[in-house]
């Protein structure tokens, strides 16, 4: 039972680890895709918040528990910083 209960709530996962999430990695995919140069942090940027969102409590299934953002749109957007100042 409780191998079943991990396999089905992955913390410190992203949308794009999980599956069963792709429909949703899709949507938040094209919605990064579509920011403008300005409103996007570059892809180096987009990767470190990514690292640190992943080794953080507050992640569970691609969503921060601290402000309920999924966390990969986040860290796209060059107006948006961490709930919490990790990044």
């Amino acid at each position: 039972m409780e191998e079943e209960y991990n396999a089905r709530i992955c913390k410190r996962c992203l949308t794009r680890e999980l599956a069963g999430k792709e429909q949703v990695y899709e949507t938040l995919k094209r919605y990064i895709e579509d920011l403008t140069p300005d409103e996007r942090v570059s892809s180096e940027i987009y990767e470190s918040r990514l690292e640190r969102c992943k080794k953080c409590d507050y992640l569970l299934e691609g969503m921060c528990r601290a402000c309920g953002c999924y966390v990969e749109l986040r860290a796209a957007m060059s107006d948006k910083e961490c709930s919490y100042n990790y990044w």
